[in-house]
């Protein structure tokens, strides 16, 4: 009866839930507390079940559950209370992937970390390109492979029994206390991982953490669709008619963008395909420079999961290390990267770089034909060896429009990879799936990002594709007005708060290209000490968004997108895109990214009022 008042009232909840839901990234941003997340939401979604609320405006006024669709979303969360209840566990315990082998790497990797034995079960077939010697060399992980005809089968392991189930059905299991891990996969779905007895919790938040650096949640359209399946007892259909012209549509505008020669990947997000990019090149490493150091040279004060996901494959690689490229503010990208490419070569190791142009948050461009000669240069080995020419990969988020790869391009003649998160302005904020493009000195690494693409099951979704292939279209002109928008606004703040230290591409580097719809704004402070004034910023800098966000809710909001289809997104980038950098590399001042669709004069005149308020 207890199931059956559950599934009743999801049914219930499917009819009346808010648009949101389904159709962005992220939900009510004015109502979110990351440390309370999926917590919170939960919390008070189960108390609208146990008072049997569930019209339109009461879901509506939930707050947003986790971050963006990576680590979760209102949708996935629902499906995973569902899944809980009806097998009696804890909410936390069951985590949805949209990738069908990524929720086995996730207690893999954790394993690794505790050098504890796993066994993997399956019944049926395995996911598609689960590559046992892959899997094995160049992640590390350690385990044993045993296909099984019966759960009856399954006794007890000293270490952790994963048990693989392929069904239709992905929301119900036959819990035995010999599985410490139940995972459920669908062909179009993806997987839902169930941690199995107490003493499997310490591994929650790690899978967890996994789900959100090197793949996404299960995507909002496939956890409705798994609800409505389980709801309404009927079977699943998939119409695929649209899924190759979709694809071939988003491969030529991706063409048309990057001006790249070489043929796209496109991953279910950014962060998907730059662990792809990584796990690629570390094969490439270990193929072609056996016994080398691999070094990933990284900003330390760089986007939060971009900076976490280095330095979590560092942790559970030997051969590979993490090295600090400062970029931002007095440090210069050029100067550095000649520094530290010198640095490597003294060691005989392998250079890859990850950078983003612009950088992030200080929005700044090095000199690209500085860039183009320093990554050029041959250096050598102590030994008077040629030393290995570095990868640059390059994230180029914020301008997706400049050219870097093509046949005359400034980066066309040095090894380098292009990678966009697309809930930026690929989609609109509509969508998570990402893109990478190389040029053709880099052409041959791009069999092994699409082996560890696919490995992972991170390739983008169907829907994601045919939201891409709307979408991509327009996204040039969508940048192009967005930044009209974003200087305007820009003079507007230099002529009223002319004491304020603003960090935009100048004028000149916009004549080139490059034209974000993103700025950074040093507030002037004031104080006796530097801790005064730095307390006094950091309080204004709330004041602002407050303000902001509260003058105009229906376009404002306190979030960390960019690119998106309307409004303004405001952030403090210590606190959000810089979550996982160290504290001293953080930066406590505001970033705005402003669309091609927005009230700029209403924006003006609330600014010209946080102004009149100093």
């Amino acid at each position: 009866m207890q199931d059956q008042n559950i599934l009743s009232y999801i049914k219930n909840v499917i009819e009346n839930m808010p648009s949101d839901w389904l159709n962005l990234t992220t939900h009510r941003l004015d109502i979110y507390d990351e440390s309370l997340a999926k917590t919170e939401f939960l919390d008070q979604f189960e108390a609208l079940y146990n008072s049997n609320t569930y019209d339109s405006l009461a879901l509506q006024q939930l707050p947003t559950a986790y971050d963006y669709i990576r680590l979760g979303h209102p949708l996935s969360s629902v499906l995973e209370w569902v899944i809980a209840n009806l097998n009696g566990l804890p909410s936390k315990n069951v985590i949805s992937f949209s990738s069908k082998t990524t929720p086995i790497m996730a207690v893999l990797r954790k394993n690794l970390l505790l050098h504890k034995s796993t066994q993997i079960l399956y019944s049926g077939e395995l996911p598609s390109y689960f590559d046992t010697e892959l899997i094995k060399r160049v992640y590390g992980y350690s385990f044993t492979l045993k296909q099984i005809e019966s759960t009856d089968q399954i006794s007890q392991y000293h270490g952790s029994t994963i048990y693989i189930s392929q069904q239709d059905d992905i929301c119900h299991f036959s819990l035995k206390p010999e599985v410490d891990f139940y995972i459920n996969t669908h062909s179009h779905f993806g997987s839902v991982l169930l941690v199995n007895g107490s003493e499997n919790e310490s591994y929650i938040s790690e899978i967890q953490h996994v789900r959100r650096r090197e793949t996404i949640a299960m995507t909002p359209a496939n956890c409705l669709t798994a609800l409505k399946v389980l709801t309404d007892n009927t079977p699943y259909s998939f119409n695929s008619s649209n899924v190759a012209a979709n694809k071939a549509s988003v491969l030529q505008s991706i063409a048309t963008v990057t001006g790249s020669p070489i043929q796209a990947l496109v991953g279910s997000s950014g962060l998907s395909i730059q662990y792809a990019i990584m796990m690629g090149l570390v094969q490439e490493a270990l193929d072609t420079h056996q016994g080398k150091a691999i070094k990933f040279i990284v900003p330390p004060n760089c986007y939060g999961g971009t900076n976490d996901q280095a330095r979590r494959v560092a942790a559970c690689i030997d051969t590979v290390e993490v090295v600090d490229l400062p970029v931002d503010g007095d440090n210069d990208m050029v100067q550095s990267i000649d520094r530290i490419l010198n640095m490597i070569a003294e060691d005989d190791a392998i250079p890859y770089i990850i950078a983003e142009i612009p950088t992030n948050p200080r929005v700044e461009v090095p000199d690209l034909n500085k860039l183009k000669a320093v990554l050029s240069k041959e250096r050598t080995t102590p030994t008077g060896n040629k030393a290995i020419d570095p990868v640059f990969i390059l994230d180029q988020t914020f301008c997706p429009n400049v050219q870097f790869l093509g046949e005359g391009d400034i980066l066309s003649t040095v090894r380098t990879i292009s990678y966009v998160s697309g809930s930026k302005f690929p989609s609109g904020g509509r969508c998570t799936a990402g893109y990478c493009v190389a040029n053709k000195q880099s052409e041959g690494l791009m069999a092994n990002i699409e082996r560890h693409l696919k490995l992972c099951d991170n390739e983008a979704t169907p829907l994601q594709m045919e939201i891409l292939a709307e979408q991509l279209p327009s996204m040039n002109q969508r940048i192009a007005d967005a930044y009209t928008n974003t200087r305007a606004f820009v003079n507007f703040i230099k002529t009223t708060l002319p004491e304020a230290k603003i960090n935009f591409v100048s004028e000149a580097l916009a004549a080139q290209g490059f034209t974000p719809s993103v700025f950074s704004l040093d507030l002037p402070t004031k104080g006796a000490t530097e801790a005064e004034k730095e307390t006094y910023k950091r309080a204004l800098n709330l004041k602002l968004i407050h303000l902001m966000i509260s003058d105009i809710p229906d376009e404002s909001k306190f979030c960390v997108s960019y690119g998106q289809l309307n409004g303004c997104y405001w952030t403090i980038p210590a606190t959000s895109t810089q979550g996982t950098t160290k504290e001293g590399d953080k930066d406590y001042i505001v970033r705005a990214a402003l669309s091609h669709n927005m009230d700029l004069e209403r924006h003006k005149a609330v600014f010209l009022k946080f102004v009149e308020s100093l």
